[in-house]
């Protein structure tokens, strides 16, 4: 069967009975933050390597960043990822200072 038939199939099914589908990014919005107690340190500087110029339409660097391992910030080192479409940019994540502590949002595709 079609995806797109699928898809529209299991939609009205769901509708039928009265169940909701949320979405993947729609979720991780409504789950609850994690604060974490120190201030991250200054990201640091990393050198970009150059991709092949038959990739660089298909692909987005994605910095690096802090991430709490709940005792220390741990650097996750950038690298490349496969654009989920064309034209796709990358916006990076960041930390947020919040009342109760920092907060890391993740970063998305737009």
């Amino acid at each position: 069967m079609h995806d797109m038939m699928r898809r529209r199939l299991l939609s009205g099914i769901l509708i039928g009975t009265g169940t909701a589908i949320v979405s993947a990014p729609a979720v991780a919005r409504k789950q609850a933050e994690a604060y974490v107690p120190l201030a991250p340190p200054p990201p640091r500087r990393e050198l970009i390597p150059l991709l092949p110029e038959e990739r660089v339409e298909l692909e987005r660097w994605q910095p690096g960043y802090w991430r709490w391992n709940g005792h220390e910030h741990i650097w996750a080192e950038g690298h490349y990822v496969a654009r989920p479409r064309p034209h796709a940019e990358w916006i990076a994540g960041r930390w947020e200072q919040r009342p109760r502590g920092w907060v890391y949002v993740e970063g998305h595709w737009n």
